[in-house]
């Protein structure tokens, strides 16, 4: 007699949040008609499934091949009490430091954009004062010693009224890179904006929000046609010779065909170093989004990357091994000729998994481990232009039977990566464990990024779950008569 099969692949078994409730539920990773899944259950809401990735042997890559050790911050600031996502700040179970530090200074916004995690916009007139933001970036220090990323954010960073005195504060302390991330109105209108944010240089980048090439689709995510904006505020950079990033926000069926289009038109433009391509996440203000009809997953974006791109293939998109399951990124090298893959060169992949069919691996075994240190040292989120170039140079200098550009500067490195923010839907807590894009708090709290937009930038559903996870763990303790277990020391 024969038994009944279930239609799937069992793969693992994971921890997520209703996304009803927001309470902690179990999941299990299936695989299904070469897609993954994540089914999750709660006791009160029933059976959801949601799509982790459309592509089983990409998704394998990212759990069984692109895992590096986990890199801790300087000191933890709360304790491990309520479990993930609850504890948040970060606890002793976050498996990652802050790659890149947000610092948002403002609620205020000139544009009031159907699509918003943060909910910002003309309607809110409120600034962190300049005593709460020196706070932030001290925490970001506190943490991470020399800090590698911090952005500034919001609402719109440069209308705070005290934007010039922030960047002084944040050039001054032991800040390797600061980002502005901003809509670009500023530097569209004032070119000498620009030049005066290019004083700053090196170490001082642009995070462009560029969406479309079509005003259409600004219509939709930011409620005004801003082709113009973008055009100027680009025409401003090149001319200051500002590093900036194009940051494209993906919804699916509406920009998601202009991938290809956007990299080619970035790699036009003399001042841009990279795209990033982010899918929306379910969080703050988000118009006419339906996540079983708008989700893009990272192993789909990756697969537009390769099809609409001239210049990448899907070989060329690698997990970044800080946290594979929600990001990727792809580099290519600029030179007289034009862009390269940096793929071109060397195997990412092949570097990582140790086969024997790459030229470096007549090596030595500590030769090849170095080799692997030196892939995820590259294939990080920690970096700026200038690091790109430089850790790109020490990457090239190992293997000297392949030839580079002579003199790489960071105006040759492009590079294209993938940032998806899990939301209430697809949060998976082995994801979140090693997310390393962190907000500062003035407390000197460190939140991920998923986790702070889901439950901490309004707090209230957080502390309703938190009171009935004391009250559990109190009827637990008094049922069996023990003491807390203290946690595993780090």
């Amino acid at each position: 007699m024969s038994r009944k099969t279930r239609p799937y692949l069992f793969y693992d078994t994971t921890t997520s949040v209703c996304s009803t409730c927001l309470h902690p539920v179990e999941a299990k990773i299936i695989f299904k008609d070469d897609h993954v899944y994540m089914d999750k259950w709660c006791q009160a809401h029933g059976t959801e499934r949601v799509l982790i990735s459309d592509d089983v042997e990409y998704y394998r890559l990212c759990r069984e091949v692109f895992v590096k050790h986990p890199e801790m911050p300087q000191i933890f600031n709360t304790r491990m009490e309520y479990g993930c996502p609850y504890d948040c700040g970060l606890c002793p179970d976050h498996m990652q430091h802050s790659c890149l530090s947000v610092v948002e200074i403002t609620d205020n916004c000139n544009l009031n954009c159907p699509v918003c995690y943060a909910e910002s916009g003309t309607h809110r007139e409120t600034h962190k004062s300049l005593d709460e933001v020196l706070r932030m970036l001290d925490a970001v220090v506190a943490n991470e010693g020399e800090a590698d990323v911090v952005q500034l954010s919001g609402g719109e960073p440069t209308l705070h009224p005290q934007f010039w005195n922030i960047l002084d504060a944040a050039k001054a302390r032991p800040i390797k890179h600061v980002m502005v991330n901003t809509n670009g109105i500023a530097i569209a209108q004032d070119p000498a904006f620009a030049q005066r944010l290019a004083g700053y240089a090196p170490g001082i980048e642009v995070y462009l929000q560029f969406d479309s090439l079509r005003g259409e689709v600004h219509k939709t995510l930011r409620g005004a046609d801003l082709t113009r904006i973008r055009r100027q505020a680009l025409e401003h950079l090149n001319a200051a010779g500002l590093s900036t990033t194009l940051v494209v926000t993906l919804k699916k069926g509406l920009n998601d065909d202009e991938i290809g289009a956007i990299i080619e038109f970035a790699l036009s433009q003399p001042c841009v170093r990279g795209v990033t391509l982010q899918p929306i996440q379910d969080a703050g203000r988000v118009e006419d989004y339906d996540p079983r009809l708008h989700r893009l997953t990272v192993s789909e974006i990756r697969r537009k990357i390769a099809e609409q791109s001239a210049l990448f293939t899907l070989a060329d998109v690698v997990p970044v091994p800080c946290n594979p399951d929600t990001l990727a990124m792809a580099y290519a090298i600029k030179t007289a000729d034009g862009a390269v893959p940096l793929t071109r060169y060397l195997d990412p992949q092949t570097l990582v998994e140790g086969s024997a069919n790459t030229i470096v691996f007549e090596r030595d075994e500590q030769f090849k481990a170095s080799m692997k240190d030196q892939v995820f040292k590259l294939f990080s989120t920690n970096h700026s232009p200038e690091s790109q170039a430089n850790c790109l140079s020490e990457l090239m200098c190992c293997l000297p039977l392949i030839a580079a550009p002579e003199q790489l500067r960071y105006d040759n490195v492009f590079r294209v990566l993938i940032v998806q923010f899990m939301d209430a839907y697809s949060l998976d807590v082995r994801a979140l464990k090693k997310s390393c894009i962190h907000f500062a708090q003035p407390d000197g709290k460190m939140i991920p990024f998923e986790s702070y937009n889901l439950l901490y930038r309004d707090p209230r559903r957080l502390d309703a779950i938190r009171g009935i996870i004391d009250a559990q763990t109190r009827q637990r303790r008094q049922l069996h008569k023990t003491v807390p277990i203290m946690p595993v020391q780090v």
